[in-house]
């Protein structure tokens, strides 16, 4: 069973909702990112899911561009990436981490070169914004053969057609899109998500998470009633862009402890 698969199994003995926080690698430095990472799982982090670099992103709102910005300013690669990764994973074995980002870098890299160094380095999941799953065939069976968990989005638009296809092709678990646009760009739509989360979970045989638009305790706390996973991201680099060096840590965490918290309290009651 994949890292993916064993955390929302013990969190669904637990009946509570997975806290998936997105930061960018490279940022605030490349020296804090793995750090940070380790914070974040203190904090109550189940899943991580880390931001390759991108300097035309498609789904980023400015957040979160501003992060690839200075990730990139920094040379952050994607070959910089997965070697964070793997110091991670030397003294963490057991939290996952997802990478989420866009096609250029790894066809760059080339598929297959990239899928046997993201397994060797200790990724477990993959999401790549431009990959629709009409066109990902070939990506499945490549990133699967090297042990990872294709991940791919859902939106409010998304058709049945396109659901049936996610729910045949993805492992891991699916990313539901809560909002029409780009992360960070509007208030969530707690009754929309209400409505639409059951549909999904019926169609789709894996956990559903759901992000772009969760801000804080409340927003988080609604989304953990009816997901198996509530994903922040913007949020969190807020957070660090207010930060200094000495603050970075303390302030994180805190946030994660807060939304953990909320996430936990939401299935108790």
């Amino acid at each position: 069973m994949s890292r993916i698969a064993s955390a929302f199994e013990r969190l669904k003995l637990e009946r509570r909702a997975a806290l998936i926080p997105f930061f960018t690698a490279g940022d605030p430095s490349v020296e804090q990112t793995v750090p940070l990472m380790h914070t974040l799982v203190k904090a109550g982090a189940d899943i991580i899911e880390l931001g390759v670099p991108f300097s035309d992103p498609q789904a980023d709102g400015p957040v979160i561009q501003r992060a690839s910005e200075r990730a990139l300013a920094r040379k952050v690669s994607l070959r910089k990436v997965l070697e964070m990764v793997a110091d991670f994973r030397r003294s963490d074995t057991t939290t996952p981490v997802v990478l989420m980002g866009y096609a250029n870098p790894i066809e760059a890299m080339g598929r297959q070169n990239f899928a046997a160094l993201a397994n060797r380095a200790g990724v477990d999941g993959v999401l790549v914004v431009d990959i629709p799953p009409e066109e990902s065939e070939d990506w499945v069976r490549t990133v699967r053969a090297n042990g990872l968990d294709p991940i791919f989005l859902l939106a409010p638009t998304s058709t049945e057609s396109r659901v049936a296809q996610v729910a045949r092709l993805a492992s891991g678990f699916v990313y539901y899109v809560s909002l029409k646009g780009v992360t960070g760009a509007a208030h969530l739509d707690q009754s929309e998500v209400a409505e639409r989360l059951p549909l999904l979970q019926a169609a789709i045989p894996l956990p559903v998470g759901v992000g772009f638009g969760i801000r804080d305790a409340a927003s988080a706390s609604a989304v953990a009633r009816v997901a198996d996973a509530v994903v922040v991201g913007s949020r969190i680099i807020q957070e660090i862009e207010g930060s200094t060096p000495e603050t970075l840590h303390e302030r994180v965490g805190g946030l994660v402890s807060g939304l953990r918290d909320a996430v936990d309290s939401a299935r108790a009651a």
